[in-house]
């Protein structure tokens, strides 16, 4: 991946973070910087799945993102809120 790739998948991240959290139903227990960082390791890894599959149209490779982001804050979600009630 060239550097502007890599660029543009850390702004993307971050759209992608915000837009993965808007699709998990429910109220996130995680703060928003974990789901910004979380949007961008999606970004970087949804666009490699999609690299992998084969696509190349930007508005699928960008819904890729986002399924991939959304279920990372879901798992993610799903271990801090368990791990923020057994520590209090």
């Amino acid at each position: 991946m060239e550097i502007t790739g890599i660029i543009s998948a850390l702004i993307v991240g971050l759209i992608v973070g915000a837009l993965g959290r808007l699709v998990v139903p429910g109220k996130q227990h995680l703060p928003i910087w974990l789901t910004l960082i979380l949007g961008i390791v999606a970004a970087l890894l949804g666009g490699w799945i999609a690299a992998m599959l084969g696509v190349a149209n930007f508005f699928l490779v960008l819904l890729v993102q986002v399924l991939v982001a959304a279920g990372i804050v879901y798992l993610a979600d799903g271990l801090y809120s368990k791990n923020a009630r057994s520590t209090a």
